[in-house]
């Protein structure tokens, strides 16, 4: 129990720093409602599982074959938020009252992020330092390193699922012209963010 309860400590440690990621998921909330923004959020949460299971694992050889990788993969991360960014700006809000959801976009959702998320190698040395911090080590068993995945995707995700709730009520006191506002300029900054990444990952 102790050890479920300091990796749900981890999921929520390692999520609730805001970031592209974290924006994303608040401009998803606030223009698709509140199945899309919390769908969104755990695709990252699966995606620290991920890299939650490679540190509890003790999985060395791939944590640096993803970090020996990190210049492709940023600059893949970069040209994908950059068409999130875009594709944020350019979607309209939906009115509460028809904010249905489909299968396929709450999967779209769900996998862009997780997609994103993995698209950060270094996400991993945050999980290695994190452990290191809290004096944990590769599990010994099999049960007990599922015990920190578990932990982990269900911190994370209870993060995303608080976040994407809390702006989900704050959207309907939000009128549509400030929700396309809101989605032009989040969709702008994301977009921002990725140039930046790619601008970074070719700089010499």
């Amino acid at each position: 129990m102790s050890l479920f309860v300091t990796a749900l400590a981890i999921g929520v440690s390692i999520a609730a720093p805001v970031g592209p990621i974290g924006l994303l998921c608040i401009q998803r909330s606030l223009a698709h409602g509140l199945v899309i923004g919390f769908v969104s959020g755990l695709g990252a949460a699966a995606a620290d599982g991920v890299y939650g299971a490679i540190a509890a694992f003790g999985l060395t050889a791939l944590s640096n074959a993803l970090v020996a990788q990190a210049l492709w993969i940023q600059l893949g991360g970069g040209v994908i938020l950059v068409g999130l960014g875009v594709q944020a700006a350019r979607s309209p809000p939906q009115p509460l009252a028809s904010a249905t959801e489909t299968t396929r976009g709450t999967f779209a959702a769900f996998a862009s992020v997780f997609v994103l998320t993995l698209a950060n190698p270094m996400t991993i040395l945050s999980f290695v330092a994190v452990f290191a911090g809290l004096g944990l080590v590769a599990a010994e068993t099999t049960g007990a390193a599922l015990v920190v995945v578990a932990g982990v995707f269900l911190g994370s995700a209870a993060w995303w699922l608080a976040l994407a709730v809390g702006v989900s009520l704050l959207r309907a006191r939000i009128g549509p012209r400030a929700l396309v506002a809101i989605n032009r300029a989040a969709g702008a900054f994301i977009a921002g963010i990725g140039l930046w990444a790619i601008v970074a990952a070719l700089r010499p």
